[in-house]
């Protein structure tokens, strides 16, 4: 089968023929991929961010760690999926029997699989193998490609939005840094999940509107302030109550710690960039600055129900997974609105 594998590091991943993934559990899942979302953490993976803290995975595996399709071949112990069933993949394989899985905190499984980051194949390819406990099962006849970003860049958005929404209520301001592949499930998510008003802050005009479309009450370019004054101005100079950074970098952080209000809280969900308020002003103005990673396995069947009543939906692109090298080019110079997603 076709599949996009990484050989080497600071190079394009090439698109080369390997074996078709077989059952080796009686809990695995081969699945039959519809479509595989691009993401920036592959441009990340390309570039040697993960590598050591991943443990230097071996060369080559295939990426790709949004994921969705069609039930192919089950393990023995599987019951409740049928071949042909449409589903979508949480990213992580999970024990589901440590600690963190066990309070319903899968993302952190101490004895996780994370396919297309860690080494692990993932679905950059006609066909993966994963877990029983990572497959979310589709309303029957759903078309499952244009659907598989939802498996990382929706559930951490979700999962950001998801535990500042009790921050918020009905006056509040959430300021969402980056409109792009996850920050525009955000800007749906804040308006379905809280009643706070939402001012976008984006380096692209073009994005405005964009950011309008998906309900935003007001959207700003950065600018030379990164926003910063906009936000003042938007509240009154309070500042806003939540900043959602999905940037993380290129001076974001510093920025968003100007926007937001005393007593308020900064959710860093992009990543890249430092962090480093000084201990004075986290505590003159008692400041909570949170972390977010993909969400959990919950997560992604709640967002999966809101994706079915119409409240969340997906701007994406499709693309051949013969241009893989193509479409991150067209990412990494934000060309691309929303998600991009390759099909077999």
């Amino acid at each position: 089968m076709r599949a996009v594998q990484l050989f080497e590091y600071n190079q394009p991943p090439r698109v080369v023929e390997v074996p078709r993934p077989e059952i080796q559990g009686p809990f695995d899942v081969i699945v039959k991929i519809a479509g595989a979302g691009v993401c920036r953490t592959d441009l990340h993976i390309m570039e040697e961010v993960w590598r050591h803290s991943l443990g230097d995975p071996k060369l080559p595996y295939t990426i790709g760690h949004e994921n969705a399709g069609w039930v192919e071949e089950v393990g023995s112990a599987v019951t409740g999926l049928s071949q042909g069933d449409p589903v979508i993949l949480h990213p992580l394989m999970s024990c589901g029997v440590c600690r963190a899985c066990r309070a319903g905190n899968d993302m952190h499984c101490e004895n996780s699989k994370f396919p297309g980051l860690d080494g692990t194949d993932g679905g950059y390819a006609e066909y993966m193998r994963t877990s029983v406990r990572s497959v979310v099962k589709l309303a029957p006849g759903t078309d499952p490609a244009p659907l598989s970003p939802f498996a990382d860049a929706g559930i951490t958005a979700y999962h950001a939005v998801k535990k500042i929404a009790p921050l918020t209520y009905p006056g509040s301001v959430v300021a969402l840094v980056g409109v792009g592949g996850l920050g525009h499930f955000a800007a749906q998510l804040l308006k379905v999940m809280t009643t706070a008003k939402v001012i976008a802050i984006e380096t692209r005009e073009q994005r405005l509107g964009f950011a309008k479309e998906l309900g935003c009450d007001e959207a700003v370019l950065a600018g030379q302030d990164g926003g910063v004054q906009a936000v003042l101005d938007y509240t009154n100079g309070r500042g806003a109550d939540v900043v959602l950074d999905f940037v993380g970098e290129h001076g974001t952080p510093d920025n968003a710690l100007k926007m937001v209000r005393k007593g308020g809280t900064y959710s860093i969900i992009g990543y890249g960039g430092t962090v480093a308020p000084t201990t004075l002003d986290m505590i003159s103005r008692e400041l909570n600055v949170i972390g977010n990673l993909v969400g959990t396995y919950n997560d992604l069947v709640e967002l999966m129900e809101l994706a079915h009543q119409g409240k969340v939906k997906i701007t994406s692109a499709q693309f051949p997974l013969e241009q893989a090298a193509a479409v991150w080019h067209y990412l990494d110079a934000g060309e691309i609105v929303g998600r991009g997603v390759l099909v077999p």
